[in-house]
């Protein structure tokens, strides 16, 4: 017979929930691991599943997306957890305080605040994050992203105030402008020396400018270059297969031999 008395299987959200809820505080109180976990050695851990998540939702794999769920669900309990043995909140504190924030912040839903498209919305919700506390638009975006979604999430919240450019013709004509201005700073048809910090800042605004004109197109750019980076490491291994089926190595092999291993994997 087991220790504890195994929580049926739920039918209905709620007592799924809360079966999830008793599991975990069994595991917090009996569990040598669980028992030793703080916020702090969760966070990677945390950081780890949210990856993995991300993983699953590119690949459009559902059952992978649904296991992944239920491990970045399982934080977000446990912190809740940690955190009440202190009595600094507990997982009903969260749960209304995430309730009461949509609330507040969907007046044209919750209130008498009408609103036309998605761009109202938006702005409103920008506007009652000031009202909220907030000193800077951009305050709500973590320092610890990677750069190029943190660039994505810094234009988005200017443009929910307004500051934004017109229309993507705008947009191009500011990448051309800095792609010319990055050709200055590393011309590739000689090879003077060139000051690096310089090429540096002109190849960052490069980039922000590309995001910017992604965004107007309703691309996603960090989706956009992950799944570039998919593509190339596939077509890569499959000349790496290819060179090992006929007994080549690639650090032997020249670049036109290569090629026509990367061209098959590129019809593929």
């Amino acid at each position: 017979m087991p220790n504890n008395p195994i929580p049926k299987t739920a039918q209905h959200p709620a007592d799924a929930f809360n079966r999830l809820l008793t599991v975990l505080d069994t595991l917090r109180t009996q569990c040598p691991w669980d028992k030793k976990q703080t916020m702090e050695t969760l966070r990677h851990l945390t950081i780890e599943e949210t990856y993995e998540l991300s993983d699953a939702i590119l690949e459009g794999d559902l059952d992978e997306i649904k296991k992944e769920l239920g491990d970045v669900m399982m934080h977000l309990v446990f912190y809740s957890r940690i955190a009440s043995e202190t009595n600094a909140f507990d997982i009903t504190d969260v749960l209304n305080g995430v309730c009461d924030k949509l609330i507040n912040r969907h007046p044209h839903i919750y209130g008498d605040v009408e609103v036309e498209n998605e761009e109202d919305v938006k702005r409103n919700w920008e506007q009652i994050k000031l009202k909220e506390g907030n000193k800077s638009v951009l305050a709500g975006v973590p320092t610890s992203l990677p750069a190029l979604v943190k660039a994505s999430r810094i234009q988005e919240k200017a443009r929910g105030v307004g500051f934004d450019w017109e229309d993507k013709n705008q947009v191009w004509e500011k990448v051309e402008e800095e792609l010319q201005e990055f050709k200055a700073e590393f011309n590739v048809a000689d090879n003077t020396a060139i000051d690096a910090d310089k090429a540096e800042s002109e190849f960052g605004d490069v980039l922000f400018s590309l995001i910017n004109y992604a965004r107007f197109i309703n691309i996603n750019p960090e989706n956009a270059l992950e799944k570039t980076n998919r593509k190339f490491i596939k077509r890569f291994q499959y000349l790496e297969n290819k060179a090992k089926e006929n007994g080549k190595a690639l650090a032997d092999m020249t670049l036109a031999e290569m090629d026509i291993y990367w061209n098959e994997a590129k019809k593929l």
